[in-house]
Formats: C-alpha cells, structure tokens, sequence
C-alpha cells in the first residue's frame, strides 16, 4: 500500500474489478464512493474514502452576532 494521499490505478482496479475507466466510474457511483474525474477522464479517490479515516476537513467556524449594548 501506498502513501499517496489518491489510489493508485491497480488499487482502483482490485477494488472496482473493472479496468475501464467508464466501467470504474459507473462502479464508484453505483456503491456511491466520493471520487472526481479528472482531466484525462480517470477517476481520482481519495485514499481516505477507502480506509476508513474521516478525510481532513476545515472546522467551519460558527457565526456569532456582537450584541448592541451588552
């Protein structure tokens, strides 16, 4: 196993069972695993997405109003 942060094209391969890229693509949607396509028309996961580690994400900060005169 890599540590690259995407899956490598035969880790894609072994976990979609399709060697197409369409055919990879219709599978990833059908079992609705986040990808992206990208420019040459691959699909692009994310290694997170499969291992079972949340992806690292930004913490929205919430929005407090001042209070006029408090």
């Amino acid at each position: 196993m890599s540590d690259s942060l995407f899956l490598e094209d035969a880790e894609l391969m072994r976990l979609t069972g399709r060697k197409l890229k369409s055919h990879q693509i219709a599978w990833l949607r059908k079992e609705g695993l986040a990808f992206r396509v990208n420019a040459t028309g691959h699909p692009v996961v994310l290694r997170s997405t499969v291992d079972q580690r949340a992806p690292l994400q930004a913490v929205p900060q919430s929005w407090k109003p001042r209070l006029v005169g408090a």
